[in-house]
Protein backbone atom coordinates (compact mmCIF):
# COMPACT_ATOMS: atom_id res chain seq x y z
CA UNK A 1 0.00 0.00 0.00
CA UNK A 2 1.28 3.42 -0.97
CA UNK A 3 1.21 6.41 1.37
CA UNK A 4 1.78 9.93 0.13
CA UNK A 5 0.90 13.54 0.77
CA UNK A 6 -0.53 15.98 -1.73
CA UNK A 7 -0.59 19.70 -0.97
CA UNK A 8 -2.25 22.25 -3.23
CA UNK A 9 -2.84 25.58 -1.48
CA UNK A 10 -5.47 24.92 1.25
CA UNK A 11 -5.89 21.27 0.26
CA UNK A 12 -3.75 18.97 2.41
CA UNK A 13 -4.24 15.34 1.43
CA UNK A 14 -2.82 12.29 3.18
CA UNK A 15 -3.43 9.37 0.86
CA UNK A 16 -3.24 5.63 1.33
CA UNK A 17 -3.98 3.47 -1.69
CA UNK A 18 -3.00 0.26 -3.44
CA UNK A 19 -2.97 2.12 -6.76
CA UNK A 20 0.69 2.56 -7.68
CA UNK A 21 0.18 4.94 -10.60
CA UNK A 22 -2.40 7.69 -10.59
CA UNK A 23 -2.92 11.31 -11.53
CA UNK A 24 -4.71 12.41 -8.36
CA UNK A 25 -2.67 15.59 -8.04
CA UNK A 26 -3.91 16.80 -11.42
CA UNK A 27 -7.46 15.62 -10.71
CA UNK A 28 -7.56 17.72 -7.52
CA UNK A 29 -6.00 20.65 -9.35
CA UNK A 30 -8.85 20.48 -11.87
CA UNK A 31 -11.53 20.38 -9.16
CA UNK A 32 -9.97 23.33 -7.37
CA UNK A 33 -9.74 25.32 -10.60
CA UNK A 34 -13.42 24.73 -11.38
CA UNK A 35 -14.39 25.75 -7.84
CA UNK A 36 -12.25 28.89 -7.87
CA UNK A 37 -13.56 29.94 -11.28
CA UNK A 38 -17.13 29.54 -10.03
CA UNK A 39 -16.41 31.56 -6.86
CA UNK A 40 -14.83 34.30 -8.99
CA UNK A 41 -18.20 34.75 -10.72
CA UNK A 42 -20.39 33.99 -7.66
CA UNK A 43 -18.78 35.48 -4.54
CA UNK A 44 -21.81 34.62 -2.41
CA UNK A 45 -20.86 30.95 -2.73
CA UNK A 46 -17.67 31.67 -0.78
CA UNK A 47 -19.16 33.96 1.84
CA UNK A 48 -22.60 32.54 2.58
CA UNK A 49 -23.19 30.86 5.93
CA UNK A 50 -26.65 29.84 4.75
CA UNK A 51 -27.64 27.15 2.22
CA UNK A 52 -27.70 28.12 -1.45
CA UNK A 53 -29.64 26.75 -4.40
CA UNK A 54 -27.32 26.15 -7.34
CA UNK A 55 -28.44 25.32 -10.88
CA UNK A 56 -25.74 25.28 -13.55
CA UNK A 57 -22.34 24.60 -12.02
CA UNK A 58 -19.43 22.10 -11.97
CA UNK A 59 -19.93 18.86 -10.04
CA UNK A 60 -17.75 19.98 -7.10
CA UNK A 61 -19.94 23.08 -6.66
CA UNK A 62 -23.20 21.16 -6.90
CA UNK A 63 -22.03 18.58 -4.35
CA UNK A 64 -21.01 21.28 -1.87
CA UNK A 65 -24.30 23.14 -2.29
CA UNK A 66 -26.33 19.94 -1.89
CA UNK A 67 -24.49 19.03 1.32
CA UNK A 68 -24.99 22.55 2.67
CA UNK A 69 -28.74 22.38 2.05
CA UNK A 70 -29.08 19.07 3.87
CA UNK A 71 -26.99 20.32 6.80
CA UNK A 72 -28.48 23.84 6.83
CA UNK A 73 -25.11 25.59 6.47
CA UNK A 74 -23.22 27.43 3.75
CA UNK A 75 -21.67 25.35 0.95
CA UNK A 76 -18.05 26.06 1.94
CA UNK A 77 -18.65 23.95 5.06
CA UNK A 78 -18.39 20.94 2.75
CA UNK A 79 -15.35 21.89 0.68
CA UNK A 80 -12.77 19.58 2.30
CA UNK A 81 -15.08 16.58 2.46
CA UNK A 82 -16.18 17.09 -1.13
CA UNK A 83 -12.60 17.18 -2.42
CA UNK A 84 -11.88 14.02 -0.42
CA UNK A 85 -14.97 12.29 -1.78
CA UNK A 86 -14.28 13.20 -5.39
CA UNK A 87 -10.66 12.07 -4.96
CA UNK A 88 -11.72 8.70 -3.57
CA UNK A 89 -14.16 8.27 -6.45
CA UNK A 90 -11.42 9.05 -8.96
CA UNK A 91 -9.06 6.47 -7.43
CA UNK A 92 -11.66 3.70 -7.35
CA UNK A 93 -12.65 4.47 -10.95
CA UNK A 94 -8.99 3.94 -11.84
CA UNK A 95 -9.05 0.50 -10.23
CA UNK A 96 -8.06 1.10 -6.60
CA UNK A 97 -9.37 -1.50 -4.16
CA UNK A 98 -8.19 0.62 -1.24
CA UNK A 99 -8.43 4.40 -1.24
CA UNK A 100 -8.25 6.39 1.99
CA UNK A 101 -8.23 10.13 1.33
CA UNK A 102 -7.75 12.32 4.41
CA UNK A 103 -8.17 16.01 3.62
CA UNK A 104 -7.20 17.70 6.89
CA UNK A 105 -9.37 15.42 9.03
CA UNK A 106 -12.18 14.95 6.52
CA UNK A 107 -11.89 11.40 5.25
CA UNK A 108 -13.41 9.52 2.33
CA UNK A 109 -12.55 5.84 2.18
CA UNK A 110 -13.16 2.64 0.28
CA UNK A 111 -11.16 -0.30 1.55
CA UNK A 112 -10.91 -4.07 1.12
CA UNK A 113 -9.61 -4.62 4.65
CA UNK A 114 -10.63 -3.57 8.16
CA UNK A 115 -8.89 -0.50 9.53
CA UNK A 116 -8.62 1.36 12.82
CA UNK A 117 -8.92 5.13 12.66
CA UNK A 118 -7.64 7.08 15.65
CA UNK A 119 -9.32 10.32 16.70
CA UNK A 120 -7.67 13.58 17.72
CA UNK A 121 -9.85 15.73 19.98
CA UNK A 122 -7.62 18.61 21.08
CA UNK A 123 -6.89 18.71 24.81
CA UNK A 124 -9.53 16.13 25.66
CA UNK A 125 -8.27 13.20 27.72
CA UNK A 126 -9.85 10.96 25.07
CA UNK A 127 -7.61 12.34 22.32
CA UNK A 128 -5.35 9.61 20.97
CA UNK A 129 -6.87 7.11 23.39
CA UNK A 130 -9.82 5.90 21.35
CA UNK A 131 -10.39 4.95 17.75
CA UNK A 132 -12.96 3.48 15.41
CA UNK A 133 -12.80 -0.05 14.04
CA UNK A 134 -14.11 0.31 10.50
CA UNK A 135 -15.02 -2.93 8.73
CA UNK A 136 -14.34 -2.99 5.01
CA UNK A 137 -17.92 -3.92 4.16
CA UNK A 138 -19.05 -0.61 5.69
CA UNK A 139 -17.23 1.33 2.97
CA UNK A 140 -17.39 3.49 0.93
CA UNK A 141 -18.10 6.03 3.62
CA UNK A 142 -17.25 9.52 4.80
CA UNK A 143 -15.81 10.30 8.24
CA UNK A 144 -15.52 14.02 8.92
CA UNK A 145 -14.66 16.07 11.99
CA UNK A 146 -15.38 19.65 13.01
CA UNK A 147 -13.90 21.36 16.06
CA UNK A 148 -14.29 24.64 17.88
CA UNK A 149 -10.91 24.28 19.58
CA UNK A 150 -8.66 22.80 16.87
CA UNK A 151 -7.88 24.02 13.37
CA UNK A 152 -8.88 27.08 11.36
CA UNK A 153 -12.38 26.19 10.18
CA UNK A 154 -15.28 28.38 11.26
CA UNK A 155 -17.21 26.94 14.20
CA UNK A 156 -19.58 28.74 16.56
CA UNK A 157 -19.43 26.00 19.17
CA UNK A 158 -16.72 24.76 21.51
CA UNK A 159 -16.50 21.04 20.80
CA UNK A 160 -13.08 19.41 20.88
CA UNK A 161 -14.41 17.19 18.11
CA UNK A 162 -17.66 16.35 16.35
CA UNK A 163 -17.16 13.30 14.15
CA UNK A 164 -19.89 12.37 11.67
CA UNK A 165 -20.20 9.09 9.75
CA UNK A 166 -22.22 9.16 6.53
CA UNK A 167 -22.41 7.60 3.08
CA UNK A 168 -20.62 10.62 1.61
CA UNK A 169 -17.74 12.68 2.96
CA UNK A 170 -19.26 15.79 1.38
CA UNK A 171 -22.37 15.46 3.51
CA UNK A 172 -20.49 14.30 6.61
CA UNK A 173 -18.32 17.43 6.47
CA UNK A 174 -21.29 19.82 6.30
CA UNK A 175 -23.18 17.94 9.03
CA UNK A 176 -20.15 17.98 11.35
CA UNK A 177 -19.99 21.77 10.98
CA UNK A 178 -23.71 22.22 11.58
CA UNK A 179 -23.74 20.03 14.69
CA UNK A 180 -20.51 21.54 16.06
CA UNK A 181 -22.02 25.02 15.79
CA UNK A 182 -24.59 24.04 18.43
CA UNK A 183 -22.16 22.53 20.93
CA UNK A 184 -22.62 25.38 23.42
CA UNK A 185 -23.21 25.59 27.13
CA UNK A 186 -21.41 26.54 30.32
CA UNK A 187 -21.06 22.92 31.41
CA UNK A 188 -19.38 20.43 29.08
CA UNK A 189 -22.19 17.95 29.60
CA UNK A 190 -24.79 20.56 28.61
CA UNK A 191 -22.81 21.54 25.52
CA UNK A 192 -22.54 17.90 24.42
CA UNK A 193 -26.29 17.44 24.91
CA UNK A 194 -27.04 20.54 22.84
CA UNK A 195 -24.91 19.14 20.04
CA UNK A 196 -26.65 15.77 20.24
CA UNK A 197 -30.04 17.46 20.14
CA UNK A 198 -29.03 19.17 16.91
CA UNK A 199 -27.74 15.87 15.54
CA UNK A 200 -31.18 14.34 16.00
CA UNK A 201 -32.42 16.68 13.26
CA UNK A 202 -30.13 14.93 10.78
CA UNK A 203 -30.66 11.25 11.63
CA UNK A 204 -31.97 10.60 8.09
CA UNK A 205 -28.79 11.92 6.48
CA UNK A 206 -26.05 10.22 8.50
CA UNK A 207 -25.16 6.98 10.22
CA UNK A 208 -24.14 8.56 13.49
CA UNK A 209 -22.04 11.15 15.31
CA UNK A 210 -19.63 11.27 18.27
CA UNK A 211 -19.34 14.58 20.16
CA UNK A 212 -16.42 15.19 22.56
CA UNK A 213 -15.66 18.07 24.92
CA UNK A 214 -13.03 17.41 27.55
CA UNK A 215 -14.04 14.21 29.32
CA UNK A 216 -17.68 14.50 28.24
CA UNK A 217 -18.87 12.62 25.16
CA UNK A 218 -22.10 11.47 23.57
CA UNK A 219 -23.38 9.54 20.56
CA UNK A 220 -26.41 9.80 18.30
CA UNK A 221 -27.16 7.03 15.80
CA UNK A 222 -24.78 4.20 14.91
CA UNK A 223 -21.02 4.64 14.74
CA UNK A 224 -18.27 2.06 14.14
CA UNK A 225 -17.03 0.08 17.13
CA UNK A 226 -14.96 2.17 19.54
CA UNK A 227 -11.59 0.66 20.45
CA UNK A 228 -8.81 1.71 22.79
CA UNK A 229 -5.62 2.88 21.12
CA UNK A 230 -2.21 4.08 22.23
CA UNK A 231 -1.61 6.07 19.08
CA UNK A 232 0.20 9.37 19.49
CA UNK A 233 -1.68 11.73 17.21
CA UNK A 234 0.14 14.80 15.98
CA UNK A 235 -1.45 18.18 16.62
CA UNK A 236 -3.35 19.22 13.53
CA UNK A 237 -3.96 15.66 12.31
CA UNK A 238 -7.58 15.07 13.28
CA UNK A 239 -7.27 11.46 12.14
CA UNK A 240 -4.52 8.97 11.63
CA UNK A 241 -5.31 5.77 9.76
CA UNK A 242 -3.07 2.80 10.45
Amino acid sequence: MMKEKISIEETRITLKTDLKKHQLYYFILKQRKELKNYIYKHEDFLLSLEPLIIEEAPVVVKMMARAGRYAEVGPMAAVAGTIAQLSMGYLTSEGAKMAIVDNGGDVALKTNKDITMGVYAGDSSLSGQIGFKIKHEMTPMGVCTSSGTVGHSISFGRADSVTVFADEASLADALATSIANEVKGELNSDAVQNGLSRAEDFRDHMWGVLVIIGESAGIVGKIPQLVKTDKKVVLGDLFDVY
